[in-house]
């Protein structure tokens, strides 16, 4: 299996980028990823301070994908996301969404023991995710720092990013540019204090092109649903981009009016919160599969 190292990284998603490895379709290959300090947290005693800025967030990539061009869609499936035996977590002043309330840093070193998150004592079951992923962003949408969101996807912390989903990205340059890192052992919908379970872990991919067809958002399929993952400045706007796209594939997919497809959303769409703590907030508006699978979402495109 091709292994893409964790120190080729990118911290900047852009048009033009140079790829580190062509992947095929079909082929299952690993990536390694660091955690969202680039490492440099090894202690409780460490000062947030002594943390280098310019080094947070690093996505392992670009990974060009063979045969992905643009007006594409590419497909991405998580097969294994296999997490390091500890991560971190912190406190920061001004930063979260109740970050006027925090006083001082704190930083807590997590260890992870057969599938679970020692957390004071507690042990929480982990669910690893992938919190950066994307690809090339369009020429007309500029460069995005890998700490923002965007329609090529960056630091989307959605929860359901995670083993087993499987995600579609619009493809804006050929061979796509895929890019990951910033995964969490744990992490709770919002990720309201900045921080989820920062941990360096080794995420195993499968790819696939969907020919000419194209999306606006990235979109991540569960086994039960189908959800458009959307950002904008505000949690209204990022809501109110989310439902526009499912309401158009509700109306596309079922062959409906756009005033049924409305309708229909307010009887079955599920808006969800993925992060309020990024440059832009992310929010995620979730189909039932039932109501509409991914086939006839993408047959209708």
């Amino acid at each position: 299996m091709k292994v893409i190292p964790g120190d080729k990284v990118i911290y900047t998603f852009k048009h033009d980028m140079d790829y580190v490895d062509k992947v095929s379709v079909g082929e299952r290959f690993k990536v390694v990823t660091n955690d969202c300090w680039f490492q440099q947290i090894k202690s409780e005693n460490q000062a947030i301070e002594q943390i280098d800025f310019n080094v947070v967030n690093p996505a392992t990539g670009p990974i060009y994908v063979e045969g992905a061009e643009p007006g594409d869609v590419l497909k991405v499936k998580i097969i294994d996301i296999a997490v390091a035996d500890y991560g971190s977590a912190a406190v920061i002043p001004n930063e979260g969404l109740l970050g006027d309330k925090v006083t001082k840093p704190v930083v807590k070193i997590i260890r992870v023991e057969e599938d679970y998150a020692i957390f004071n004592g507690m042990k929480l079951s982990i669910d690893p995710m992938i919190g950066v992923i994307g690809v090339a962003p369009a020429l007309e949408d500029g460069e995005w720092p890998t700490g923002s969101p965007w329609h090529h996807g960056g630091n989307m912390d959605t929860t359901d990013i995670k083993i087993g989903s499987t995600l579609y990205f619009p493809v804006n340059q050929r061979g796509a540019l895929l890019a990951l890192g910033d995964c969490h052992a744990r992490m709770g919908d919002g990720e309201v204090c900045v921080t989820g379970l920062e941990i360096g872990a080794e995420v195993t991919l499968e790819v696939d092109v969907i020919k000419h067809k194209s999306i606006t958002w990235p979109i991540v399929e569960t086994d039960e649903y189908v959800m458009i993952i959307a950002s904008g400045d505000s949690l209204e706007k990022a809501s109110y981009e989310a439902t526009s796209q499912a309401v158009e594939y509700l109306k596309s997919g079922l062959k409906m009016s756009w005033e049924d497809a409305y309708m229909l959303a307010s009887l079955v769409v599920d808006l969800k919160i993925s992060q309020l703590v990024d440059p832009k907030v992310t929010v995620r508006a979730a189909i039932p599969k039932y109501v509409l699978p991914i086939n006839k979402l993408m047959e209708a495109l």
